[in-house]
């Protein structure tokens, strides 16, 4: 047995639900079945839940108190390849702020009310008992990983769990209520900035229609987001029509959803890369 399948299985008798990453703290990639979200898509469940797939299918929703899963053949593979064990903060009824560097560990001490602290390779995870939305980038350096998200496992750490403070969950609501600018810009093609095959009314419908896609979701926001991102790039983003202005009222529709700053980037910047802008 190896010492990551040990680890687990020792949280999971704790009440800690959790699951196996690989290198560069990812987790194991969708088994066949699951392939493209075949499945339905169950990243983007809006509960806490396992994965129904035998494998460890879905990261944080993989992630499970089960020890007859854990220690399963169909994991067995995840686990001799695994870089480190995860788990999932929300379903264990904990919330992790994530503090990237010595600036953020540095304001957590001076405004965040003293907590479980476990050290990470660039700052500090410090743990509050009580579940909360997730969000990333929620300032400078700090990401909350509660529900829906999971938290590399890097030991029990120090200090009592306090309860969790209104200050972290604050930080979460400023951040859905206000749209953050971000670096990302729009693909300059061929056609120097000029359409070639579409007026600008068209565009304009184009980009109304998608902002009205986004704002319409009910569920699965992240993966609309994407879809979305990849359709008006798909028809657009070789021609060079899209402006910096184009992709903002996408990001302002997607962050007006909850969706961060950080988030819309990484989604826009996978759209190009799927379609080779």
């Amino acid at each position: 047995m190896s010492a990551h399948l040990r680890t687990a299985l020792a949280l999971a008798v704790q009440g800690v639900p959790v699951l196996p990453l690989r290198a560069g703290k990812l987790p194991f990639g969708n088994c066949r079945a699951c392939a493209d979200n075949a499945c339905g898509g169950r990243p983007n469940m809006r509960v806490p839940g396992p994965c129904v797939c035998p494998a460890p299918c879905h990261g944080w929703a993989a992630a499970t108190t089960d020890p007859s899963v854990i220690d399963a053949p169909a994991w067995s593979r995840a686990w001799r390849e695994a870089a480190a064990v995860a788990y999932h903060p929300g379903g264990a009824g904990l919330t992790v702020v994530d503090l990237d560097n010595t600036e953020a560990t540095g304001w957590a001490r001076a405004n965040l009310p003293a907590t479980r602290t476990v050290a990470t390779t660039r700052g500090e995870h410090w743990i509050y008992r009580g579940a909360m939305q997730s969000a990333n980038d929620v300032r400078p350096g700090v990401d909350i990983k509660s529900t829906m998200a999971y938290a590399r496992w890097l030991g029990p750490g120090t200090g009592a769990l306090a309860a969790l403070p209104d200050v972290v969950r604050a930080l979460v609501v400023k951040e859905s209520r206000s749209v953050r600018p971000v670096s990302v810009t729009a693909p300059v093609g061929a056609g120097g900035g000029q359409c070639p095959h579409r007026t600008a009314a068209y565009l304009d419908r184009g980009i109304a229609m998608a902002e009205q896609r986004i704002t319409e979701a009910r569920s699965a926001v992240h993966a609309t987001v994407y879809r979305t991102f990849l359709a008006v790039l798909s028809t657009h983003g070789r021609c060079g029509c899209l402006t910096d202005t184009h992709m903002q009222r996408l990001f302002t529709a997607a962050q007006a959803k909850g969706e961060s700053a950080r988030h819309c980037g990484d989604a826009w910047t996978n759209a190009l890369t799927t379609l080779g802008l």
